[in-house]
C-alpha cells in the first residue's frame, strides 16, 4: 500500500512560475491553480497512491524566524497574484476529498516529516499466505532538497526533473549519490554547507566536496567537532570559527517530526476525484482539459489551456 504526500508550497511556488499567466473569462488569475491541480493528477497516475494528503505552509512566521531572525529574510514576499490563488487551490483539493494539514509556526517540512514518521508503522493490508501485514510505503512529492534527510527503506522522494513528465525518485542509494553523504547525514551536511535559499551559511570556507568527505569519515558534524585535532589546519580553523553557525544551521536544517498534526491514515484514502463538486468547479474555473483528464471525455479544449499546458512540460514545475 502507498500514501503519497505533497508539498503544497513548493509545488504552488513553482506551478506559478512556470504556468504563463491564464485568467478565465471573468477575469479571474488561475494559473497556479492550474498548474497545481495538473500536477496533482499526474502523480495519481504516476505513482498510483491508495493513500494522499497536501501539506502547506502558513503565512505566520515559524519557530525557525524565532530561532533565527534572518531565516529567509531575504526572500520577498509572496507574489499577491499568487497568494490570491491558495484558497481556489485548498478549495479544489477539499473537493477532491484529498485532506489538508497546515500549522502556524511550522513549515510544510515539519508537517510532511511527522506524517511520515507516524505513518511508518502503520500496517495496511495482508499477504497471500493470510495474516502478516504489510508496510505502507511513503512518497513525499517535492522539489526541496531538505526532505531528502527523511529518505528511509520506507519513505523515498518524488522529484520532478523537468515538468513532471519526468521525474527521479530518490530512495537510500540516491541520495548518497547526489549528495555524497546518506540521508540520515543531510542534516550534518547542511550544518557544514549551510542553505543560501534560507540564509543560513553554515560554515565558511567549507564547500559540499569538503563536506561529504568529513561526514563519510567521521560520520555526523558533532563526531566531526570530536576530531578537529585530526584535521588538516586550515580545515580545523575554519570550523572552529564557524562552529557557533554550523550548530545554529544543523538546528535550522533539521525538520520536525513531533508536530502535533492528528494525521489520520484512513481520512487520506483516496476516492473518487470524478465528482460532481469537483466537476463544478473545474467547470467554473474553465479547467476544460482537466476535466477530461478527470472524467475521460473527450470534449475541447481552448487553444489557450493547450498553450498552457504546453508550457507546462516545456518549461517545467521544477
Amino acid at each position: 500500500m502507498k500514501l503519497v504526500l505533497i508539498d503544497g508550497n513548493a509545488i504552488l511556488h513553482r506551478a506559478f512560475h512556470a504556468i504563463p499567466s491564464l485568467t478565465t473569462t471573468k477575469g479571474q488569475l488561475v494559473n497556479a491553480v492550474y498548474g497545481f491541480i495538473s500536477m496533482l493528477l499526474r502523480v495519481k497516475d504516476d505513482l498510483q497512491p491508495d493513500y494522499l494528503a497536501v501539506c502547506f505552509d502558513r503565512p505566520k512566521p515559524t519557530f525557525r524566524q524565532e530561532i533565527f531572525i534572518g531565516y529567509q529574510a531575504h526572500r520577498p514576499r509572496m507574489d499577491e497574484d499568487l497568494s490570491s490563488q491558495i484558497e481556489t487551490v485548498h478549495d479544489v483539493v477539499r473537493r477532491m476529498k484529498v485532506p489538508i494539514y497546515e500549522m502556524d509556526g511550522y513549515e510544510a517540512d515539519d508537517l510532511l516529516g511527522t506524517i511520515a514518521k507516524e505513518s511508518q508503522n502503520s500496517q495496511v493490508g495482508s499477504d497471500k499466505a493470510g495474516g502478516k501485514s504489510k508496510n505502507l510505503k511513503i512518497f513525499i512529492v517535492t522539489g526541496d532538497r531538505d526532505i531528502l534527510q527523511l529518505v528511509n527503506k520506507n519513505v523515498k522522494v518524488y522529484m520532478p526533473t523537468k515538468g513532471l513528465s519526468e521525474a527521479k525518485v530518490f530512495g537510500e542509494k540516491e541520495v548518497e549519490e547526489k549528495l555524497g553523504v546518506k540521508p540520515g547525514q543531510v542534516v550534518d551536511y547542511k550544518g557544514l554547507v549551510g542553505d543560501p535559499s534560507d540564509g543560513y551559511v553554515g560554515v565558511t570556507g567549507i564547500g559540499p566536496k569538503t563536506a561529504s568527505s568529513l561526514l563519510q569519515k567521521y560520520k555526523t558534524l558533532q563526531k566531526v567537532y570530536e576530531n578537529l585535532d585530526k584535521l588538516p589546519e586550515q580545515v580545523a580553523q575554519k570550523l572552529k570559527e564557524g562552529e557557533e553557525s554550523a550548530r545554529l544551521s544543523y538546528q535550522l536544517a533539521t525538520i520536525k517530526k513531533d508536530v502535533p498534526c492528528d494525521f489520520s491514515l484512513k481520512n487520506a484514502k483516496i476516492s473518487q476525484f470524478n465528482n460532481p463538486e469537483v466537476q463544478e468547479k473545474l467547470e467554473e474555473l474553465e479547467f476544460h482539459s482537466l476535466l477530461n483528464r478527470i472524467t475521460g471525455k473527450k470534449t475541447g479544449v481552448k487553444k489557450k489551456e493547450k498553450k498552457n499546458k504546453e508550457n507546462e512540460n516545456q518549461l517545467g514545475l521544477f
